[in-house]
């Protein structure tokens, strides 16, 4: 777990501009550049800042010198690190106006909320969102009873948020079940170390259901600070809104294609496309010509909207709604047709003309939960049967995706079998697993018109892959190209498996030519509980004993005394006992500070794949973290001369600094 202080720098304004994330990010790089040489100057850093991102990308270095030389003439002078700051700040804001505002993908709203430079928040969307709070947590929740209804006009949704509980609480409101609630820490009084808990257990819980949560840190959650708070609340609400949009949860959507093909288009879209879809589709036959393809200025006039609803629920009809010129005039109108409907939530008729992009998205989404307009006899049973039973296929690719998007690469994941067909978002994430690895002169940017790239792209992937000791028999680039599901999923899971033992590799050990394999991890958690006093051993990641879940609560126990409440434990007997301790043991590892993506059918079902995973993250967590900060348990060098007999290892101190770190 993290520790609850973070980094200050003198100047107030200067502390605003960036998350705690980031700060210990650009300490690090600081430090790291004035140990190179025993002092760090201005003169210095047109070179050193090569490496940083935005900075280094978009400028070349003979820009950066320019620059700087223009704003700091003396290029001798020592540089501290708030100086750094501002530097970079500067650097970062010339780059930007050189390159203009970036593209951005379908999924630019999941992306956009751990931006920092952007720390005015919308009044509007804060009011949204405390209505979508109060409506959902009120009245169901004996602790946040005595602090809702919140009030909007007030900034206590960002005072009550500092606890954490709102948070998580939120996220089960999005996703029920994922986080057990007991483990969250409801006390009247809270901590220090318990508020931190609950914002650990908020972020790991947080990014696997898909938020991005990059830039955010347990601390930025603490001070309240409004520009991350509400965007985090966004993506969770967006998360909850466009959860029905799926052919397994809504089978009626089925309509909206004609054939076998299209259903496997429909299938591969994100839910914002197909939202966008399914309004098309209605505003088709309600004799609407233009096609509407994005959430702002396309319903900006709010025609769109008066069609849509007239088709939904004609019984509402007004006919000044069409008729009215002024489109702020229809808008208002046509919230009052969708206020008949009982969907007037999210967004007034002021931002509709402003063209709202969250907030029109989540108007339309609420509209689509509530009246879709489309048959409960589903005509075309026979798409619907054909469609193959891939349930495990989905949970690895759900695990994968949500791994890959954890780890910050620029392009948001929505179908991991769809998205990782030009090869460039496997290029990215191996670059961020094994950074330096990718040969970026080689490699084709998207978008991507002609075949040939793509698969030039993937070939690269491959040739890293074997680089990397894949095993990658009879696997050519063009594979990925065409989608082959199986072997997407095996190279993912390998490099996954990759990431996590190079992650231990570099935490502790020197390994003399011998890595940490799948036996280390294993001999570990078994001498891990067996100090503990049990007797239960684990014999191999399948092993079909760990159903009860036991031994990775033993194994929590071992490596935070306190982590367990022993009182909550079931037997893991029955099916719903196994489950009930899966879920314990997922929100318990969470709350420690493991960033997993397994689900509780992984632990029950032993999902070899998964309980590898589970078991790495905690010995990892174990080990990055110095014994004064657990309560309890064996000292790292205790744990290095356990694991000596494995991997003929001695403990280091050194600590990994990878790109994919805490992600494992």
């Amino acid at each position: 777990m993290s520790s609850h202080w973070g980094i200050l720098v003198s100047d107030p304004w200067l502390q605003n501009q960036f998350t705690q994330v980031e700060l210990r990010s650009l300490k690090s790089q600081f430090v790291s550049m004035r140990r190179e040489n025993g002092r760090l100057t201005i003169g210095d850093l047109a070179s050193k800042m090569s490496r940083m991102k935005v900075v280094g990308e978009n400028l070349s270095e003979e820009e950066r010198a320019s620059y700087l030389n223009n704003l700091y003439p003396n290029t001798d002078d020592d540089v501290d690190f708030e100086l750094f700051l501002k530097v970079y700040l500067k650097l970062q804001t010339f780059a930007s106006s050189r390159t203009g505002s970036t593209a951005k993908n379908s999924s630019a709203f999941l992306k956009a909320a751990t931006t920092t430079l952007l720390h005015t928040i919308s009044e509007s969307e804060k009011a949204s969102y405390v209505a979508h709070i109060n409506n959902y947590l009120l009245g169901g929740d004996e602790f946040l009873k005595k602090y809702l209804p919140i009030d909007p006009s007030t900034n206590d949704l960002f005072e009550i948020a500092k606890d954490g509980v709102l948070l998580c609480k939120l996220i089960n409101v999005a996703v029920p079940g994922t986080i057990d609630e007991r483990t969250i820490n409801t006390k009247r009084l809270l901590n220090p170390w318990e508020r931190n808990e609950n914002h650990t257990l908020c972020l790991n819980s947080a990014k696997a259901i898909g938020c991005t949560v990059v830039n955010i840190g347990t601390q930025d959650l603490i001070e309240g600070r409004r520009h991350l708070v509400l965007g985090l609340i966004s993506q969770i609400i967006k998360i909850q809104l466009l959860a029905d949009l799926n052919l397994k949860k809504t089978p009626q959507l089925v309509e909206l294609v004609d054939d076998s093909k299209e259903m496997e288009e429909l299938m591969n879209l994100p839910p914002e496309k197909i939202l966008l879809r399914w309004m098309n589709f209605h505003l088709k036959k309600a004799g609407y010509k233009k096609i509407v393809t994005n959430f702002s200025s396309d319903v900006k006039d709010a025609e769109a909207y008066a069609h849509l609803l007239n088709v939904l629920a004609p019984e509402y009809t007004n006919p000044s709604t069409l008729a009215v010129k002024n489109p702020f005039e229809r808008a208002k109108l046509v919230l009052e047709h969708a206020d008949k409907m009982g969907c007037k939530r999210y967004l007034t008729a002021r931002d509709i003309v402003e063209g709202s992009p969250n907030l029109n998205l989540a108007f339309v989404a609420h509209i689509f939960q509530h009246r879709n307009g489309l048959s409960t006899q589903t005509r075309q049973n026979s798409l619907l049967e054909a469609l193959p039973d891939d349930t495990q296929d989905s949970r690895e690719e759900r695990a994968f995706r949500l791994w890959m998007n954890s780890l910050g690469i620029s392009t948001y994941i929505n179908n991991v079998f769809e998205d990782v067909r030009n090869g460039w978002v496997l290029l990215e994430t191996l670059d961020k697993v094994s950074p330096g690895i990718v040969n970026w002169k080689i490699a084709n940017k998207p978008p991507i018109k002609m075949p040939f790239k793509k698969v030039e792209n993937c070939n690269q992937v491959v040739k890293i892959g074997k680089q990397l000791k894949f095993s990658l028999v009879n696997i050519a680039g063009n594979d990925i190209v065409q989608g082959y599901k199986k072997l997407i999923l095996a190279y993912l899971w390998q490099l996954m498996r990759y990431n996590i033992l190079q992650l231990l590799k570099n935490l502790r050990f020197h390994s003399y030519g011998k890595e940490i394999t799948d036996a280390d991890i294993l001999q570990w958690a078994n001498i891990k509980v067996s100090s503990s006093g049990s007797q239960r051993q684990m014999g191999s990641f399948k092993d079909k004993s760990l159903s009860d879940g036991i031994f990775f609560l033993e194994l929590l126990s071992a490596v935070q005394t306190r982590a367990v409440n022993w009182g909550l434990v079931t037997k893991g007997v029955t099916d719903q006992e196994k489950k009930m301790n899966a879920t314990y043991i997922i929100s318990i590892a969470r709350k420690l500070g493991c960033s997993i993506f397994l689900l509780p059918e992984d632990i029950t079902e032993v999902n070899q794949k998964m309980i590898l995973t589970l078991t790495a993250s905690i010995m990892y967590w174990f080990l990055k973290h110095p014994n004064e900060e657990r309560a309890g348990g064996n000292s790292d060098s205790e744990t290095g001369s356990q694991l000596e007999t494995t991997s003929n290892s001695t403990v280091d101190d050194s600590a990994s600094d990878s790109s994919a770190e805490d992600n494992v």
